[in-house]
């Protein structure tokens, strides 16, 4: 099978951006290098855009809106739909992709990446398919019109799950977008937007810059033909797009960072939800924003949590992302192993208890972004790996005495994006799921939907992705009264 880099340079897309419905070549010479975090070499390098290439393709999407925002949903939907079929025979090719770009395990990027950013297709045309663009109150019509020209900025951890979770109800809606990748996974962007073209998408509906923040995401945050701009990153990076979209007052959708907590009560099954718990905490290397690395167990069960936590964690296998022996892979660039290296050092100097993991590579691993998996335990919430987002596979347990401290406890950050709450009791579960602050919460780790909103509370962000609520967010509402 062709790798990705292989189809990449044979049609020559690394050096192009994705404009009006054409490959153009760049309007500069800077480049940006794509690192495999597997051996950290330089694999090869692409163009960088700048500001004169996002006047270039805001104008494509302002002129394709026009007629692109008046298509009948029936089209749309249609348009999807190819979308997700030609996504799906492309499968294999972009799970080698962000094997490549982003260090994840190849079995992983099979079974989650892959086909869950495909799922966020196929929800966006089914919202499509049902939705009421207008409704009837009285002798008055509420309709909903899609806001214009989005820009769309995603980030390096879950590449393309993160821009069909964005551009797919951004189009539904009959808005026409710029997409900026992060220019950390840049690859997968592009098989994206050659995707979108062979779907047959009409011209300036999609458009696809590569760059930096500083060089396109803060062009397209301050541009005054941008209506919209949905960004998933750093509470630092949205705060910034948020201070650059002011002046012109377009939307600003953000989903930000987090420190989700897990909630494990007395009554839980407690081998089904620690274990669990530390499946989901290093889902992705920790690398997801929603990961729910506070584990906050009742003291009287902590000794047995450590044990149950440290076997399960002793089950991981981190290795090459290309071996299906590997059940996790590197961590995504160097700045993040940094990072989460960093981390691992502070909770050891604040005194936390070490359960298994610790600094260094996993034995036998010398070169590459690998990391141990590392469980810390009596955990103060006032200590740093408790309160700030490492970002990797780093886990605190945290103790505590009642179930009204362990729900402060759960509350205790800046963050509100992500929750889970484990118990045999469903009304006890249901009632603590209540009361923490959070956009979504998970109880006895249900199966994935799709269709559930996510966002957060606080500083993890504003605005709604997945669902009817994500379609909404690329929607005005305007009233016509005496319509009816």
């Amino acid at each position: 099978m062709i790798t990705p880099l292989e189809h990449l340079s044979r049609s020559d897309r690394l050096e192009r951006f994705f404009i009006d419905g054409k490959w153009l070549e760049p309007r500069g010479t800077a480049k940006g290098i794509v690192v495999n975090p597997a051996t950290e070499e330089v694999v090869t390098h692409f163009a960088l855009g700048n500001r004169e290439v996002v006047d270039a393709a805001v104008s494509a999407a302002r002129r394709a809106f026009v007629s692109w925002s008046r298509t009948k949903p029936e089209y749309r939907a249609g348009l999807l739909n190819r979308l997700e079929v030609l996504l799906e025979a492309r499968s294999e090719l972009f799970a080698q992709c962000l094997s490549l770009e982003m260090g994840a395990a190849i079995g992983y990027a099979r079974s989650a990446q892959v086909p869950l950013a495909i799922a966020h297709v196929k929800v966006a045309r089914e919202v499509l398919e049902a939705f009421p663009f207008v409704k009837q109150r009285g002798n008055t019509a509420i309709a909903h019109e899609p806001i214009g020209v989005c820009a769309l900025i995603t980030p390096w951890n879950w590449p393309l799950y993160q821009i069909t979770a964005k551009v797919s109800p951004a189009l539904a809606a009959g808005c026409a977008v710029v997409l900026k990748p992060s220019e950390l996974s840049p690859l997968s962007a592009l098989l994206f937007a050659e995707t979108i073209e062979e779907a047959g998408f009409p011209k300036g509906v999609f458009n696809l810059v590569n760059g930096d923040g500083s060089g396109v995401g803060s062009a397209l945050a301050c541009h005054p033909d941008v209506d919209m701009i949905s960004i998933t990153g750093s509470t630092r990076a949205g705060v910034a797009v948020a201070q650059a979209a002011a002046p012109t007052v377009k939307r600003v959708a953000q989903e930000l960072g987090g420190k989700s907590p897990n909630v494990i009560l007395p009554d839980a099954d407690l081998d089904r939800a620690v274990s669990m718990g530390v499946a989901a905490a290093f889902r992705n290397l920790g690398q997801s924003c929603s990961a729910p690395t506070r584990m906050i167990v009742p003291r009287a069960l902590l000794s047995e949590s450590e044990s149950i936590a440290g076997r399960a964690a002793d089950e991981i296998v981190v290795g090459d992302p290309l071996s299906t022996a590997s059940t996790h892979g590197a961590i995504a660039n160097r700045a993040q192993f940094d990072r989460i290296q960093t981390m691992i050092g502070v909770g050891i100097a604040e005194g936390a208890t070490l359960v298994t993991g610790g600094e260094g590579r996993p034995a036998g691993l010398n070169a590459g972004y690998y990391v141990k998996p590392t469980i810390f335990s009596e955990v103060r919430t006032d200590m740093r790996i408790a309160q700030e987002e490492i970002f990797g596979p780093v886990l605190c347990l945290i103790p505590y005495d009642t179930v009204e401290e362990a729900i402060t406890i759960a509350n205790h950050t800046v963050y509100g994006l992500g929750a889970h709450v484990q118990g045999r009791n469903r009304e006890v579960v249901k009632d603590v799921a209540s009361q923490i602050r959070c956009g979504q919460v998970h109880l006895n780790y249900p199966a994935w939907d799709p269709h559930a909103p996510f966002g957060g509370f606080k500083q993890s962000g504003n605005g709604r992705e997945f669902g009817i609520e994500g379609m909404l967010e690329y929607l005005e509402v305007k009233s016509i009264l005496g319509y009816f």
